[in-house]
């Protein structure tokens, strides 16, 4: 499979390009090797970030407070007991 690629000229402040050809020689890639898999892990972070908040806003909040007040099963373990003091409802 072949990638398409495209090309554009970028700005950088001199010392951030120093750094930038400093750490990339570094890791042993080229800068633009470099700053493909920054802007990549940045992509990635922020798209995981919308996808939780999508998730999270989809969340039946009433489902889930049924789920965990159901009889049976184990009482929490120290640290994961449920915090009805703080309003949001949010583990200690």
């Amino acid at each position: 499979m072949t990638t398409r690629v495209a090309t554009f000229p970028l700005r950088l402040p001199v010392s951030l390009k120093t750094a930038l050809e400093t750490i990339s020689d570094r890791d042993g890639t080229s800068m633009n090797q470099f700053l493909v898999v920054a802007a990549a892990e940045k992509i990635a972070a922020m798209q995981t970030e919308e996808f939780f908040l999508e998730r999270r806003n989809r969340a039946d909040r009433e489902a889930f407070r049924r789920i965990l007040n159901r009889e049976g099963g184990e009482a929490p373990r120290p640290g994961d007991e449920w915090n009805e003091s703080d309003g949001a409802g949010s583990p200690r």
